[in-house]
């Protein structure tokens, strides 16, 4: 649906997570007895969860502790595991740069070249320790990675860039063309990012296993503020939902969607789900583990480009394990900890025993629900208040 924004001028309206709730469903399931698996090409996972491929929060040891838990950490390719012997030295730095300085310093520090020995020694620790492996770069770097990582051993090959199409115009070098790459490959491959139906299509009929929905929606992303571009999460992962369910309708051939950024809590994610998503990418949500490599700072990838960064470092704080993120049990209330208990309970009060059925549930159009949200949190803040005022 469109509307007038001015003279001969329309745009689309679009639905972000704050803008919609989950109807509750005629049939309740108990919890313990959903399905939250998932597929990613041949690749199955016990929980539907990716964690991004940023430095703060994927490093070999995340991947192997978050395989144990049944989901996969993206390692990125481009960051400063492949550029240092020693990736850790850097981290400190970032971590203890002031903020005011911290972009610049990134910049500098990821300008050091990148190591293909390195590329094939990080995914062998990962295989070594029997996770699954996914890796990432950027599309300039996939023809040079891809063997080197298929001869270690890794699971899925991930093809991500601020915005991905499948046609890039370009008259400096030679676009990389998806279609002939995934034919070659001989790895699952997985591209991003996308936001729209027209391109969702075009990217699924190359041959991919899956796309990553969400451009500029992360927390340390800042592309929307610097570029102006975007669509909310809830309205791009219906979308490329829909190209996924007509391609499939048309040939049989199953294509993951996987909404990348923007979710803060868990009913993001649960609605993430509801809106057409068979996966979903978290970055931030594990930047607070204890086990994530950057003890609670977060950077965008895109923070390090040398002309236009689009990204900056926050500070999330270190708040439980990895463990009780995902499962358990909460010590806080804001939707943080326990992702996959407040999941599998959403799907159970919606009466959706897996993930596809998840995807059919009925969704509603709630701007007054984030009122209610308020009296909630007026209420906490005149207790805390009350109870700063007796002591």
């Amino acid at each position: 649906m469109a509307m007038w924004i001015g003279i001969n001028r329309k745009a689309r309206v679009c639905y972000g997570f704050d803008d919609i709730s989950l109807v509750p469903g005629r049939v309740t399931i108990n919890p313990e007895e959903v399905d939250i698996s998932t597929t990613i090409g041949n690749i199955e996972l016990k929980i539907p969860v990716l964690a991004a491929a940023m430095d703060g929060v994927v490093d070999p040891k995340f991947a192997i502790e978050f395989a144990k838990y049944g989901g996969v950490g993206v390692l990125n390719l481009v960051g400063i595991y492949t550029r240092y012997e020693n990736p850790y030295e850097m981290l400190e730095k970032i971590i203890t740069c002031p903020y005011e300085k911290s972009t610049s310093l990134i910049q500098d520090i990821y300008k050091e070249s990148i190591k293909e020995k390195l590329v094939g020694e990080r995914v062998e620790q990962i295989k070594k320790a029997g996770a699954i492996c996914a890796v990432s770069c950027i599309p300039q770097y996939a023809d040079r990675f891809i063997g080197i990582c298929r001869e270690a051993g890794a699971d899925i090959f991930v093809i991500q860039s601020t915005v991905t199409t499948a046609r890039h115009i370009s008259s400096k070098y030679k676009p990389l063309d998806i279609k002939e790459f995934c034919k070659s490959a001989r790895l699952p491959v997985v591209v991003g990012n996308c936001v729209t139906f027209d391109v969702a299509t075009e990217l699924i009929e190359t041959g991919v296993v899956g796309i990553l929905v969400g451009i500029g929606p992360g927390a340390a992303c800042t592309s929307r503020e610097v570029l102006g571009l975007g669509v909310p999460q809830v309205t791009a992962t219906a979308d490329c939902a829909y190209a996924r369910d007509i391609y499939y309708k048309k040939t049989g051939r199953y294509v993951s969607v996987i909404t990348d950024g923007g979710m803060v809590t868990s009913g993001d994610i649960c609605k993430s789900f509801a809106a057409g998503a068979d996966a979903v990418m978290l970055g931030s949500a594990f930047v607070r583990s204890v086990e994530a490599p950057g003890r609670g700072y977060h950077w965008g990838m895109a923070t390090s480009d040398e002309n236009l960064p689009r990204g900056i470092r926050i500070n999330v704080g270190v708040t439980c394990t990895l463990r009780e993120i995902l499962f358990g049990p909460a010590r806080v209330n804001d939707g943080s900890q326990n992702l996959m208990g407040a999941l599998k309970l959403s799907m159970g009060s919606l009466g959706a025993q897996n993930i596809r059925e998840m995807q059919m549930v009925e969704m509603a159009v709630t701007p007054s629900i984030k009122t209610e949200g308020k009296i909630y949190q007026s209420l906490l803040k005149s207790t805390s208040r009350n109870k700063r005022d007796k002591s």
